[in-house]
């Protein structure tokens, strides 16, 4: 399960010296075709990183044969040379990659980059350009594993998936513990296909995607400076699925990582999905979920394992959401503890002991509805964000 299970993908993951722990901090995924069609989806804060902007412009190409992901620093916030930083990782990586496989000859053009770590700092290049040279050398179908390892910074476990279509797969890589809101996404990711596929079709299936996956995981509210989504296609299988064939599939792709984020965001002690339903349209579901999502008071109370209702509407009452107060009911853990905009069950009934937790919030304004999903604000979290720079 990662970026190499498709046909036609190669990955490496190795020691560079970026991050002080001396762990795997570079990462390689290279397309060996015979198609190299991409699509990308970026972070929309107005503070973009370097790589954001370098691989921006190379998407718009629709050609990448090789994306290059380092953690240990974000290269976000460092001016022009921070650019150049960029610029010369895609032109080693290019270059590199011609001098030991001829028939994979390709430009800094081709060469997306990705970096993830500590804002307003340079990129050591005398350490990472031999790293993207160790890794070039390390290149194999079995290195999707170490290249997923290589992308975490506060995260505890890699992050990998598969989703199999008739005769193609799709597959993926993900880092994000933090920093988790959405913008479109809301971390790093590497998606692969060997499908046959073309630019405007493979950014179709992934905007489809991230629509009602990334961009509905809200951890903490703080969107980075670095998310970054690519969506590879080799055509290594001879396959074409219909653009709703593949669609599903890297929605399905997606969807796992966005709950696999959630379940390992800085701290959490639960994993909470908000289902917002009887919205007047799609967009009021997702603004009181997002809104009830980012509320500390909610937040904390389920770290408490308190079903606090009281403060779960109140969010929904900040929002410009269609509803009639009197007139929403809001259940957690499948406890009605709210109809009409007033107590109903006894909050007692409500079992917040496990980790997973579901509130549900029906506002009787129309048909439409949506699931945010998010996690509680722990002491851990607090703890982990005072201790460690991003």
């Amino acid at each position: 399960m990662s970026v190499t299970t498709p046909r036609g993908f190669r990955a490496a993951g190795v020691a560079a010296g970026l991050k002080a722990s001396g762990g795997a901090d570079v990462a390689l995924v290279v397309n060996d075709g015979p198609d190299a069609g991409v699509a990308g989806v970026f972070t929309t804060n107005r503070i973009k990183a370097a790589p954001v902007r370098w691989s921006q412009q190379v998407v718009q190409g629709g050609v990448v044969r090789a994306v290059v992901l380092n953690s240990g620093g974000a290269n976000a916030c460092t001016g022009p040379g921070g650019f150049q930083d960029t610029h010369a990782t895609a032109e080693h990586t290019a270059a590199t990659l011609t001098s030991v496989s001829p028939r994979l000859i390709l430009g800094a053009g081709e060469v997306a980059v990705c970096s993830t770590g500590l804002i307003g700092e340079r990129l050591p290049m005398p350490k990472l350009l031999p790293g993207v040279r160790s890794a070039i050398k390390g290149l194999s179908r079995d290195g999707g594993p170490a290249a997923a390892e290589a992308i975490m910074t506060t995260d505890t476990r890699p992050k990998t998936t598969v989703a199999r279509g008739s005769g193609w797969t799709v597959g993926g890589m993900a880092k994000g513990a933090g920093m988790l809101a959405p913008g479109m996404a809301t971390m790093l990711c590497v998606l692969t296909t060997d499908a046959v596929a073309g630019p405007a079709t493979l950014d179709e299936a992934l905007r489809a995607a991230t629509r009602v996956t990334f961009d509905r995981v809200d951890s903490d509210g703080c969107m980075s400076t670095n998310d970054t989504v690519l969506l590879l296609a080799s055509g290594a299988s001879g396959i074409e699925p219909t653009p709703n064939e593949l669609a599903a599939a890297v929605t399905a792709a997606c969807h796992d990582l966005a709950q696999q984020l959630v379940a390992d965001a800085e701290g959490a002690t639960k994993q909470i999905a908000i289902d917002v339903v009887g919205a007047a349209d799609e967009d009021d579901a997702v603004e009181v979920g997002r809104t009830v999502a980012r509320n500390n008071l909610v937040k904390t109370a389920l770290f408490g394992n308190d079903p606090n209702w009281g403060r779960i509407l109140a969010a929904v009452g900040t929002t410009a959401a269609a509803f009639e107060p009197d007139e929403v009911d809001v259940a957690v853990n499948g406890v009605w503890v709210c109809r009409g905009g007033a107590a109903a069950e006894d909050r007692s009934k409500v079992d917040l002991t496990g980790r997973d937790v579901t509130i549900r919030i029906d506002l009787h304004a129309g048909t439409s509805e949506a699931t945010i999903w998010t996690n509680d604000l722990s002491h851990a979290y607090v703890h982990e964000n005072s201790a460690y720079s991003s």
